[in-house]
Parts: C-alpha cells; structure tokens; sequence
C-alpha cells in the first residue's frame, strides 16, 4: 500500500476498498479520510511533502475515519459530529466546515460542497485549480452507494446530485470507491436511478449487506442500496 499520483500534486491511497486522497500547494497540504484499515497514514504523507498538512474527513462512515486516531483535530461538516462520536466511536476534536467554504493550500483553492443524502454532512471538495470534485461516496461509477439506513435520505440525495450537475466549474470526479476518475455524465443517471426508487417505478431485489436485509435497484451503472421497505 503506497501512495499513487494521480494527477499534478494529488495522490491516492486504495485501502481495502476506500481511498485516501492527498493534496498538496506551495504552503499546506490536506488529507481527505484515512480509510478502513486504521493504519497511520501520517509516514506516507511525510513520504511525499515536508509540508504541515491537515485532515478533512468526506463524512463519518467507519472506511472513512478508521485512521483518525492518529490526528488531533480535523475538518468535517458538523452534521456529521453525531454519527462520528456516538456511533462510531470517533476521537479527535472536530473543526467545522460548511458548504461554500474555500481554503487555500497555497496556488491552489479547494471549496467545500455540501452535498447531503448519503449522510447528512457528506462533501466533496472543489479542486478549482484541477477542474475535478475530490472525495466523497455520493458520486460512483461501477459502485455500490449505501442509501439505507436512518441517517440516510433519497431526497437530499436527489437534490445533492442536481445542485452539483448544475455547476460548471469542474470536469471529472475521482470519487471514494470503484472506477476512477469518472465523468460527469454519471450524474443524470443517478439522479433517474433515484427519483425511480422514491416513486416506486424501479425494480430491485434484496440483498444481505454486512448482516443486514436491504433493497438493492440497478441504475445503469450503479447500484443503489436502500431500505428493504423501498421494493
């Protein structure tokens, strides 16, 4: 497991299925989630900048913060400070970040999109140097998107996903899971996989997702991952 440039100054980690991205400017670097496995991340950005770097977590799903342990505060959007904490048993002091908001590595802005429905604070970041969305589990190709549970809603979702096609400021989306980078094209298509589930027009069948019963519809190359009562 190392490091993977993927583009000028950006690296992925793949860690068992979820990845950790690192960005880096001419004055600071970011690191967006620390994966699945609980590993120290914090040598193998050292291995690639002498830069003081910092943490922003895409939401508190478990195979996104299981390393941040290792950090004594990071960014996330604090909706998401209940599931962190109370759930899933996060450490750490966490600093806020809202929709709309940029920061600045040095000659390179990064802007915050809030883009609620897979979890209530879930973002994506806005590399405006790059053209391209960092980070995040709404926007997939050839994935699985966990849309089941209570702190999870179709129609955020679907409001997310069109408040982000509507921007024109970026060009492809190198999302958390599955192929990478992706297009933009993908967008439409899941928000018509979504308004088919919400309206009871989609097909789906149940599956078992770690031990749990859910409804599993296909949206072209997606598959959307709901609550059983949905088929």
């Amino acid at each position: 497991m190392k490091p993977e440039l993927i583009f000028d100054n950006t690296w992925a980690i793949e860690d068992e299925g979820v990845r950790v991205f690192i960005l880096t400017g001419t004055e600071r670097a970011l690191v967006i989630d620390t994966g699945r496995s609980g590993m120290d991340i914090r040598p193998m950005v050292e291995s690639i900048t002498d830069l003081p770097y910092e943490l922003i977590n895409t939401h508190a799903d478990p195979d996104h913060i299981a390393g941040n342990r290792f950090f004594s505060s990071f960014f996330m959007h604090p909706s998401e400070s209940v599931v962190y904490y109370n759930l899933n048993g996060g450490t750490g002091i966490f600093q806020p970040v809202y929709d709309g908001d940029i920061t600045n590595l040095g000659a390179r802005k990064l802007e915050i999109v809030h883009i609620p429905g897979h979890t209530p604070g879930s973002i994506s970041i806005l590399d405006r140097n790059n053209r391209c969305l960092i980070g995040g589990d709404p926007i997939q190709c050839h994935g699985r998107i966990y849309m089941f549970g209570i702190h999870r809603d179709l129609h955020s979702y679907i409001y997310s996903l069109q408040k982000i096609m509507k921007r024109t400021d970026y060009e492809r989306i190198y999302p958390s899971h599955s192929d990478l980078p992706i297009d933009r094209d993908v967008l439409p298509e899941l928000i018509a996989g979504a308004e088919a589930v919400l309206a009871g027009k989609a097909r789906g069948e149940p599956v078992t997702v770690h031990g749990k019963q859910v409804a599993a519809f296909e949206t072209g190359s997606n598959i959307l991952l709901c609550d059983l009562r949905l088929l």
